[in-house]
């Protein structure tokens, strides 16, 4: 009898163990969700003429950038340089910039290091964040104050934590590493700046012909 009500015990656990995976998995995927919405409703989509697009590609490879970073820079310099020093929106992309910058030359130089895996963006984060200026920059990028409520100040984390991980993703060349069920993994974190992120892979390199 009592071998039979260990057995049952065991089985109660590892159900409860698995409900408790389960509903996890759920809360990250509908924190997913939520992010590709937000990242949705930030994306801006125009047509340049042929000659343009040419030119600002060799700028932006000129730059050591992508298109995209190289475009949403360009408007976010013009942004700081005629916002002025006083303007809130100025200086808060100014951090945001610096903030930037930061992750993406870490990534770069963590990746010819050899330090990538699927939780490269958590391990650049991590290791930017040992640096208190970077502290300090982050905190002003989000351009909120914790008096305004942890609702709009975990908003304002989850849009520059967005972008700092495509920016890391981009700078090294990475994809968004997928589930079996063909979803887009995500990793969570506590104690850090990123609470969720995507996990990275490298595209399988073309065998030379």
């Amino acid at each position: 009898m009592a071998k039979i009500e260990k057995i049952a015990k065991d089985k109660s656990g590892k159900m409860a163990k698995a409900d408790k995976a389960a509903a996890a998995e759920k809360k990250v995927s509908g924190r997913a969700r939520k992010l590709e919405k937000i990242e949705k409703a930030s994306t801006v989509t125009f047509t340049l003429e042929l000659p343009v697009r040419k030119f600002m590609d060799a700028q932006a490879k000129a730059a050591g950038m992508n298109m995209t970073h190289y475009m949403q820079k360009l408007v976010e310099t013009h942004v700081i340089e005629t916002g002025g020093a006083d303007e809130p929106l100025s200086l808060r992309l100014a951090a945001k910039r610096q903030v930037i910058d930061r992750v993406v030359a870490l990534a770069t130089k963590l990746d010819a290091d050899g330090k990538f895996d699927e939780h490269f963006i958590l391990a650049v984060v991590n290791e930017a964040g040992k640096d208190t200026d970077f502290k300090a920059q982050y905190e002003a990028a989000l351009g909120v104050e914790a008096s305004e409520g942890d609702v709009k100040v975990k908003r304002a984390r989850v849009s520059l934590n967005q972008q700092i991980g495509r920016m890391i993703k981009k700078s090294v060349g990475a994809r968004s590493k997928r589930n079996a069920q063909g979803q887009i993994a995500r990793g969570q974190a506590s104690d850090a700046f990123v609470a969720t992120y995507t996990m990275l892979e490298k595209p399988p390199v073309a065998a030379a012909a």
